[in-house]
């Protein structure tokens, strides 16, 4: 049995309200992992576009708690994100070098 907060408080379709006084309630949907939820999505690392939406601009890997991926899915997708960096069809970071300006 999961004992909640005062401020905590459960509804139906997995979702939580949490309260804090008179302030906004912030309704939070529990995430899925699309790749369950979808089987026809193939998860590869030739296919960036399906890599997109996992990775920041600068290429680093978004975490699970974010996303909502499953912890199998978020393995199979930081190893598809790290050989399509290999490849140089995803950004592999070093952004943040700028190149040489001259004074």
């Amino acid at each position: 049995m999961r004992f909640e907060s005062r401020h905590e408080s459960r509804h139906e379709g997995g979702e939580r309200r949490f309260d804090a006084g008179d302030k906004k309630k912030v309704v939070v949907r529990k995430k899925i992992c699309r790749f369950c939820a979808d089987p026809r999505i193939i998860l590869d690392y030739k296919e960036p576009k399906t890599l997109v939406p996992f990775a920041t601009e600068r290429g680093k890997v978004i975490p699970r708690r974010v996303t909502g991926n499953c912890a199998f899915h978020q393995r199979r997708v930081g190893e598809a994100i790290q050989r399509a960096r290999i490849l140089a069809l995803m950004p592999s970071g070093g952004s943040h070098i700028m190149p040489h300006q001259d004074r």
